[in-house]
């Protein structure tokens, strides 16, 4: 048994059904929820936990697939209508909404939590973001109808606060113990009457292995065109809360000011992205979309930026394999994960877990310290990352030792160790709500 942990919450007495839109799949995979859930889910079946996992998967693949030895058994749901929407995990999103609602509760009481009760496991389901909501209050309704109620603990998961006027938070709070990502998050939910408990995000360990040195220097070459112009990256979806605006102009005080600077781009298919990139073209940065070879390592990547030149601008258009992005982030001069409002800012330690200098915002990083670990912002005024660029330009001893407890503080948050925080939390709700 792991010291501190209840035997309730060992592989032989417990089991999870984790609810979620996004996850593995890459039709699945939007933006850091994929991955947070996608870490989790294999985190808890290689800690020897039978974990099922239903989310929007793609329509392709098998309906169920089993991994790590049966322990993960993925549910790839609402396939018959995403056969019909190829554009991504919420491409269709209302008909999947309803029928996720009606149709995975059924499932989960017949299929997972009747056989976990008889096998002497209690059942765990956690739920995440706005969508599960209404299939995780029809589950507790139908466990409380068929009497099975009580070896079942409900949890639901605020990772932002889309979605959250879409919500009977009365009801959700009847039959579920809340959660969220970050004490940023918790005094936003705090404002609405709601009082969740935090377990942080976690990072694959796969993040923390250091990026092989030949694809960092290759990288880096070609992330600078050649020359020795300090070059930004910004991973995130194309959305206000991100701080698009800020990123580039940046950049472009920078380059006034005789630095020849750039930002090399990854968004997502959200149409705040063309706008970004009209004001970075009004600003006089020529902007070049480059196309990313399918499956492309860091030499692949390198060739492909190069055909890109010396545009201030690049906005990469395809899919980034995490090794791969991992040496982008570790070559870059500065990553910036700048956002406005972020809940937690998973792309942001990610960065820092490849040894980057990242620069971040002041809401949900709440691993983040000033110039110990990062560079934080505290504005939306472009000039604040321009000067502070410009402060450690000349120091790379600073820089190094910034690169370097980046990496430290990633180390803090392997899911395997986020998942002691989970697994003590889950048992405080299990003792103490009866649910």
């Amino acid at each position: 048994m792991r010291p501190g942990v209840r035997a309730m919450l060992e592989p032989e007495s417990a089991e999870f059904a984790v609810l979620c839109w996004e996850g593995p799949d890459r039709y699945a995979l939007a933006g850091g929820l994929g991955s947070r859930i996608t870490g989790l889910t294999e985190t808890l079946a290689a800690a020897g936990f039978r974990t099922h996992l239903f989310f929007i998967g793609d329509p392709d693949l098998p309906g169920l697939e089993e991994r790590q030895g049966g322990r993960l058994l993925l549910h790839r749901w609402c396939q018959w209508i995403s056969a019909h929407h190829r554009g991504g995990v919420y491409d269709g999103e209302g008909g999947k909404w309803l029928d996720y609602s009606a149709s995975v509760p059924r499932y989960v009481a017949e299929q997972v939590a009747a056989p976990a009760a008889a096998a002497g496991r209690r059942l765990f389901v956690l739920a995440e973001e706005w969508q599960t909501a209404a299939a995780l209050w029809g589950l507790s309704d139908l466990l409380w109808a068929r009497g099975q109620r009580q070896q079942v603990t409900c949890v639901w998961n605020a990772n932002n606060v889309f979605g959250f006027d879409r919500i009977d938070w009365g009801r959700l709070q009847l039959v579920a113990s809340l959660t969220t990502v970050s004490r940023f998050m918790k005094h936003v939910m705090w404002a609405r009457g709601l009082n969740p408990l935090v377990v942080p995000n976690g990072i694959p360990t796969a993040w923390l292995e250091a990026p092989v040195p030949a694809d960092v220097a290759v990288l880096r070459d070609g992330l600078a065109a050649g020359g020795t112009a300090p070059c930004f990256v910004k991973v995130a979806r194309w959305d206000p809360d991100k701080r698009w605006h800020m990123a580039v102009g940046a950049v472009a005080a920078l380059r006034a000011g005789g630095a020849p600077a750039r930002l090399v781009c990854k968004g997502g298919v959200e149409p705040h992205g063309a706008e970004v990139l009209r004001a970075a073209a009004d600003a006089g940065l020529r902007v070049t979309d480059v196309p990313v070879p399918e499956g492309a390592d860091a030499a692949a990547l390198a060739r492909t930026l190069a055909e890109a030149g010396d545009a201030p601008v690049v906005n990469l258009k395809g899919f980034l394999a995490p090794r791969t992005l991992s040496a982008v982030y570790a070559a870059a001069d500065g990553v910036l994960a700048n956002s406005g409002m972020e809940p937690f800012g998973l792309v942001g330690l990610e960065a820092m877990a490849a040894g980057a200098l990242v620069f971040l915002g002041t809401t949900g990083e709440d691993y983040a310290i000033a110039l110990d670990n990062a560079v934080v912002v505290e504005t939306a005024d472009p000039g604040e990352i321009a000067r502070y660029w410009l402060q450690l330009a000349n120091a790379p001893a600073q820089r190094a030792a910034l690169r370097r407890r980046a990496r430290q503080t990633a180390e803090a948050f392997r899911w395997e160790r986020v998942l002691q925080v989970l697994l003590s939390r889950l048992d405080y709700m299990a003792a103490t709500a009866g649910r």
